[in-house]
């Protein structure tokens, strides 16, 4: 049966990525820099699930909205998504027929002591979600949205933090790959490229054997979830913490219920 592999890309994860300036300032040449760090983490995925037997790869850009892929650095033997920009397109076009999702450079939820550029969805809102009463990060909001179609996660690269947080919560089936050690929010100790390349390639291919031990991850429904962000007022100028709260049953709406 052909194997089709999902990879589902963020910034903050990837080799050599350690501070906002990298992630969020567009016209900044840290920026470009990190963007171009990424493909090369991207590629050596790309390769490792192409070596192993992968018969399909879709490649989706999923940081702050798309639009980050450096086309003049594609690795060949994979197709590539661009531009999403709703929440209700997240993870397209994820469906069953893909037999992995990978979540590549990804970093640790809001509040993580020593989770390099740690958030949860927004970097300065400050934003927390809860489901069934459990706080949880974008490790847990993409693997439930892929784990409701019956597509397991079966690789997870990131900051150590988040290699922590993919085992608590996804088990121990899935492989992950630590791209550096945080020690705070924009301190880190890295890695060379060179080693986390051959890292994440090797994980790629054990990845792709171990996919009949990984085990699609759902929230039990109906979902409770609750949310919580700061919101500034201009008049009179203030910030203050909203909390919303929401019963789902369709677990697409759990990132925008309010």
């Amino acid at each position: 049966m052909p194997k089709k592999i999902y990879i589902a890309t963020d910034l903050e994860g990837m080799s050599g990525v350690y501070r906002f300036e990298q992630t969020s300032d567009r016209n900044s040449p840290h920026y470009r820099a990190a963007v171009d760090y990424m493909m090369g983490d991207i590629a050596a995925a790309v390769r490792g699930f192409r070596d192993a037997g992968a018969d399909e790869i879709v490649v989706l850009d999923a940081h702050g909205g798309g639009n980050n892929f450096n086309p003049a650095l594609l690795a060949p033997g994979a197709r590539y998504v661009t531009s999403i920009r709703s929440a209700a397109t997240v993870l397209w076009p994820l469906d069953a027929s893909f037999a992995g999702l990978v979540l590549l450079g990804y970093h640790a939820m809001w509040g993580t002591p020593d989770g390099v550029l740690f958030h949860t969805q927004s970097s300065t809102s400050e934003r927390r979600f809860w489901y069934n009463g459990v706080e949880s990060g974008e490790i847990v909001q993409h693997a439930a949205i892929a784990g409701h179609q019956g597509v397991p996660v079966i690789m997870v690269t990131g900051d150590e933090a988040t290699c922590r947080e993919a085992r608590r919560f996804l088990g121990k089936a899935p492989v992950t790959v630590a791209t550096k050690q945080g020690f705070s929010r924009e301190g880190a100790i890295l890695k060379p490229f060179e080693e986390t390349r051959a890292a994440i390639y090797e994980g790629a291919k054990e990845a792709f054997a171990r996919i009949g031990q990984c085990r699609p991850f759902r929230l039990k429904l109906p979902i409770r979830a609750k949310c919580q962000l700061l919101v500034t007022d201009l008049r009179p100028r203030q910030t203050r913490l909203v909390t919303h709260e929401a019963t789902l049953r369709d677990v697409s709406k759990i990132l925008a219920f309010w």
